[in-house]
């Protein structure tokens, strides 16, 4: 398509493409369908393109250069003659302004903001649908919309008042380089002054490696205990939903009393052992430390 300076220009240009009677879109339609005819195909499409320029007409307050929304409206054109099916009994442009105006939007989506939004279909149809309601209301101002004008645009569009309101936001404050500079007259960019609030690799490290740890300290612990201990703590102590007294009392066709005595008995078993690995542990440590240093002469 023409540059968006040659926007009137391409706009001459598509009227000269004859509109099609009923009877000659339903040939040309079956005609692709059967033969896949590239001379109908084109024709179908050609015939459709003031109808995808007028679609993309009404996208035009989203900042994007029209010539670009027409580009993508035509691939929806052309992805619409792809699938239609001329023996549904409707027209064309009936069915192709539902796929102009997905890939228009799709379009739009993609481009208006660098941070991913309207990810699903009731916030894409508030991303499209806020600025009309915000009109119909006079809510014209960039500030944040009234609580009555939230709540009215959420029962209309069946979507939370806390959605509405960070997508307005986001549409009066589009997206910014973190290279711009915090002042004309700075060298320093704003993205020298993001704090990174997750944790240090040293901290990550650390934690994985001391997870690591008690879970060695657990292992050899249980081996310290026999088979029915050991199922029985950790069926009632070690699950995220914990088996019931019940359950292993019918189990073991003991009393669930008697189930108690051996989880509590286990958990003790398994401190005491955990205690002396540790003990075991530092005394290691100890020993090695001390074959590091540097004997006195």
């Amino acid at each position: 398509m023409a540059p968006e300076g040659n926007l009137s220009r391409y706009l001459q240009e598509i009227r000269k493409f004859p509109m099609l009677t009923p009877e000659e879109e339903l040939a040309l339609a079956h005609k692709w369908r059967d033969t896949q005819d590239m001379d109908a195909a084109h024709k179908l499409v050609t015939s459709h393109l003031r109808l995808v320029a007028k679609i993309a007409m009404g996208y035009r307050g989203y900042g994007l250069p029209v010539g670009e929304l027409i580009s993508e409206g035509n691939v929806g054109m052309m992805q619409a003659v792809k699938r239609f099916d001329p023996d549904r009994g409707f027209r064309l442009a009936t069915y192709a302004m539902w796929w102009i105006r997905a890939a228009i939007q799709e379009y739009i989506l993609h481009s208006w903001s660098l941070v991913k939004m309207g990810t699903t279909a009731a916030q894409k149809k508030l991303f499209f649908n806020l600025r009309r309601l915000k009109g119909q209301m006079q809510a014209i101002d960039d500030g944040d919309l009234q609580p009555e004008q939230v709540a009215k645009i959420a029962r209309v569009l069946d979507v939370p008042e806390q959605d509405v309101v960070s997508m307005n936001r986001r549409l009066a404050a589009p997206d910014h380089s973190l290279n711009a500079p915090v002042r004309q007259d700075s060298e320093g960019e704003w993205q020298d002054w993001l704090v990174d609030e997750s944790d240090s690799q040293e901290s990550a490290i650390a934690e994985r490696e001391e997870l690591t740890g008690r879970k060695a300290l657990l292992s050899g612990a249980l081996k310290s205990l026999n088979e029915r201990e050991r199922h029985i703590l950790i069926e009632r102590r070690l699950k995220d939903n914990p088996t019931t007294l019940e359950d292993l009392s019918q189990q073991y066709n003991i009393s669930r009393e008697r189930v108690r005595q051996i989880e509590v008995r286990a958990f003790e078993k398994l401190q005491k052992a955990m205690k002396a690995q540790i003990a075991e542990r530092r005394l290691n440590a100890g020993k090695t430390q001390g074959a590091l240093e540097p004997q006195n002469a």
